[in-house]
């Protein structure tokens, strides 16, 4: 995005925006007497009004301002916050990111059905105000114009000249919509010797006849509607309910309402299936935004570091020109290689900070989820987070938003029972679904826990068994037996749902926690409850890593997964033959010879090194031939004709320009175990 594109910068605000008001309507579904987010919510509706209606959203602008009324109504005590209300203004919130999005062509029977159903929270929250229908209530699309034309009252207020309104110009706009008859209001002119001049103390009433839509009308007052009076009815043909029309007080709340009430498409049936939660069961994920939010310090420090850089630069220059001669040149050469070398590693961590992104970000969109899931499953469900300031690199945060759907969905949907379940267990009527992050060293953890049934491993065994993934009566362990549930088309539900039950979606937490280099760790208790822990990588970009070699190849080992180096000697490797296992603080320990693995065709160094690294809490040790160090890895993905090996995370290149492959542990460690199988079958 270029700061000579407005539009782009108001769509990113306006998604912020958006979010801003998504948050406050979840706390308001908690408190519906909070005054503070009845305002916040306001607030909000108000500046994404305005801003549309600036940047040309008119649509954007039209649709929010019955949103902004019926909050408007809440705010000034009116009617009540309602449950209903919030989740019709949360629907709206969808409809207006698809307005922000695009130009709003072929959404206008959304947006009428969802401003029908509005008004039908209004009308339950206040039902005071329900009457039966009449012409000036009812029901029309926002888009089409009346039978015969709208009849226009309004009121600007008093000071609308001393803050550059002219309302001569809004009457030239509304006669460019068609036949206009202007009528001016004079019953609240005072009297001579109390005559300000420069405030306005008429009204008018227009009678506007031609194809004109209420939206068109609406547009003329976009920028005064907050503090003016106006009233907007059909005009019919029928000269009894004309002089009704005409009798109709003009006053704010007949403004608000008419406003809400009169713009109405009948509400739709909505059909089973259909509601908040089935839009939502699959969160979008956040949209790839060119843009990040840095703390000015953070730019500083940044700053700083391009400065030293700069100089040493300048230094290295002069020593160029000069020459290097003689041990005080090579001193010299050496103090300058090492400032570079300590710039590049400060360089790297903050522009490592820089990506990086608290957890928050990620645990607030799924706050709607939940609210959405307990509306469709009738359950009463309680999401609380912890640790959303743990920092994770952007790109991580962006790739975990569908697979945390997925395992969100699967605890609502599977894991809580619903409240009549819950309370003959003896447990409170709310289940409860917790996230939580923080970091381990060179990884973020990131848990879901829910507190409902737990996995039923009888079901789960019998569906293995029944799909071939496990023999019959074989002897597997709890953590293998759980992990079953992440094999494509795995699932133990009985039936077919709009939220879960066809297998696809748990395959997918594992294939994209895997791409991350990362990994799951499942627990569950009958009744209970289950926990998922994602152990993730903090960046995909730069890691530090230990440089090995084996033959003639030098290898990358993510050092986050490195416990421990020792020796392997000539007489041990020829003891361990056949076997894999080496005896390690009296605890034996498999490892697994990344010669063979290979198939590098070299004779075996006579001093090996065996690499003991943790991969999901067990210890494997790799073979290699020579340890060089540490090294700072920067991340360069595969080629896509070798995406498909799995036992590279991608490639770095190396100080004389070579290629060095990086290791991923985890699929090492499985493919070197099913090499082990192989041979054990063959043997």
């Amino acid at each position: 995005m270029s700061a000579q594109d407005p539009i782009a910068a108001f769509r990113v605000e306006a998604g912020e925006l958006l979010g801003d008001i998504e948050q406050a309507l979840l706390d308001l579904s908690h408190d519906l007497t909070s005054h503070d987010l009845v305002d916040s919510v306001f607030r909000g509706l108000h500046t994404l009004k305005g801003s549309g209606a600036m940047f040309g959203f008119d649509a954007l602008a039209g649709f929010t301002h019955h949103c902004e009324t019926a909050f408007d109504r809440v705010r000034k005590g009116q009617v009540p916050a309602t449950e209903e209300l919030v989740t019709v203004i949360l629907s709206a919130m969808d409809h207006m990111q698809a307005l922000v999005d695009g130009d709003g062509a072929g959404l206008e029977a959304v947006g009428d059905e969802i401003l029908g159903r509005l008004h039908q929270a209004i009308g339950a929250a206040d039902a005071s105000v329900a009457v039966e229908p009449t012409a000036a209530s009812v029901a029309a699309p926002l888009s089409a114009p009346a039978a015969s034309g709208w009849r226009i009252t309004f009121r600007l207020p008093t000071d609308c000249m001393t803050n550059g309104t002219n309302p001569l110009m809004l009457l030239d706009e509304l006669r460019s919509l068609g036949d206009a008859k202007v009528t001016a209001q004079t019953d609240q002119i005072p009297s001579l010797d109390e005559l300000d001049a420069s405030q306005c103390h008429l009204g008018w009433q227009v009678e506007l006849r031609g194809d004109a839509s209420r939206a068109d009308i609406e547009d003329v007052f976009i920028f005064v509607m907050d503090d003016m009076t106006l009233d907007i009815v059909p005009i019919e043909a029928d000269d009894a309910d004309e002089t009704q029309a005409e009798a109709a007080p003009t006053t704010a709340l007949a403004a608000d309402t008419g406003s809400v009430a009169s713009t109405q498409a009948t509400p739709a049936a909505i059909e089973p299936g259909t509601g908040d939660a089935a839009r939502n069961a699959k969160v979008a994920p956040a949209k790839a935004q060119e843009s990040v939010r840095v703390p000015a310090e953070r730019l500083d420090v940044l700053m700083d570091r391009v400065g030293e850089l700069v100089i040493v630069q300048s230094r290295l220059a002069q020593l160029s020109n000069q020459g290097v001669r003689g041990p005080a040149g090579e001193l010299a050469l050496r103090s300058v290689a090492e400032d570079i070398e300590r710039l590049a590693s400060e360089l790297r961590d903050t522009m490592m900070v820089l990506r990086m992104v608290p957890v928050a970000s990620l645990f607030g969109r799924f706050r709607r989820l939940v609210h959405d899931l307990a509306r469709e499953t009738g359950k009463t469900i309680e999401l609380s987070t912890h640790g959303e300031t743990t920092e994770v690199d952007k790109t991580v945060i962006e790739r975990l938003a569908d697979p945390m759907v997925h395992l969100i969905r699967n605890a609502c949907d599977h894991g809580l029972e619903t409240p009549e379940e819950r309370v003959a267990a003896g447990k409170p009527e709310a289940g409860h679904v917790t996230l939580s992050a923080h970091q381990a060293g060179g990884e973020v953890l990131i848990t879901i826990r829910d507190d409902g049934r737990g996995i039923n491993r009888e079901r789960v065994r019998a569906k293995a068994e029944a799909q071939g993934l496990i023999e019959p009566g074989a002897q597997i362990s709890d953590s293998e037996l759980l992990q079953m549930i992440f094999h494509p088309g795995f699932s133990t539900a009985a039936q077919v749902t709009n939220l879960s039950g066809r297998g696809v979606g748990m395959d997918v937490v594992k294939r994209t926690i895997e791409s991350l280099r990362g990994t799951i760790d499942i627990t569950s208790n009958p009744g209970d409850g289950s926990t998922v822990v994602l152990r993730i990588p903090l960046t995909l970009a730069i890691i530090e890593g230990l440089l090995v070699r084996v033959g003639e190849g030098c290898y990358v080992i993510p050092l986050a997964v490195v416990e421990e180096c020792i020796e392997l000697s000539l007489e041990e490797d020829m003891r361990s033959r056949g076997r894999s296992f080496i005896t390690l603080r009296d605890r034996l320990v498999p490892f697994i010879r990344l010669r063979e693995m290979f198939a590098t065709g070299t004779k075996p160094d006579p001093h090996q090194k065996i690499v003991v690294i943790t991969t999901g809490g067990e210890r494997v040790g790799l073979v290699v031939d020579q340890i060089i160090g540490s090294h700072q890895t920067v991340i360069k993905s595969m080629s896509p004709l070798h995406r498909d090996v799995a036992t590279f995370a991608g490639a770095t290149i190396l100080g004389d320009g070579s290629v060095a492959l990086i290791l991923d542990a985890v699929q090492l460690v499985a493919f070197g175990q099913e090499q082990e199988e192989r041979l054990r079958a063959a043997g």
